[in-house]
């Protein structure tokens, strides 16, 4: 594969419960998730990243896959790469609080900051931001809207166990 192969992006619009999202990818690894069909600059057809990230994607939204096994390559800073390793953590029909993200990596007073990179994240639901709630046990923020955060989490059955849903 030549490197120019390799740096090309590609799009595929997938419908879901949630309406649609714009996967893009190169050849080797998921970079972003977005809500919404966006006419974004690149190549707008399959490669198997895609195809690997649709069909898993479909598997959750069916009720049949809890987790993702997608090379990933979210874009952003030291900090929020930080964050987001450690938002993979988070585990099906679990949630934790900013607050409890910023304990995880060691810097306790960083809860703002924490919630600013969720935000950020570039590969919502397979980096499982929605998971993340306010340390009051109530939804907050959410890039696609907390209509779709409150979905994800149903579908999840997260906090059953807990105080949420």
């Amino acid at each position: 594969m030549s490197k120019s192969e390799a740096k090309t992006l590609h799009s595929l619009v997938l419908s879901s419960p949630i309406g649609k999202l714009t996967l893009i990818a190169d050849h080797q690894s998921l970079r972003e998730i977005r809500f919404g069909h966006d006419d974004c600059a690149t190549v707008p057809h399959s490669n198997p990243v895609l195809d690997q990230a649709s069909q898993q994607l479909q598997e959750y939204f069916a009720g049949r896959r809890q987790h993702f096994d997608l090379p990933l390559q979210p874009r952003g800073t030291a900090f929020q790469q930080q964050v987001w390793k450690q938002l993979l953590t988070v585990d099906f029909g679990e949630l934790a609080s900013y607050q409890d993200i910023a304990t995880a990596i060691g810097n306790p007073k960083a809860v703002r900051a924490v919630g600013a990179a969720n935000g950020r994240n570039p590969i919502p639901i397979v980096i499982p931001c929605h998971r993340i709630i306010g340390s009051n046990g109530k939804l907050t923020g959410y890039a696609g809207g907390l209509g779709i955060k409150e979905k994800l989490l149903r579908l999840e059955n997260a906090g059953a166990k807990g105080s949420l849903l």
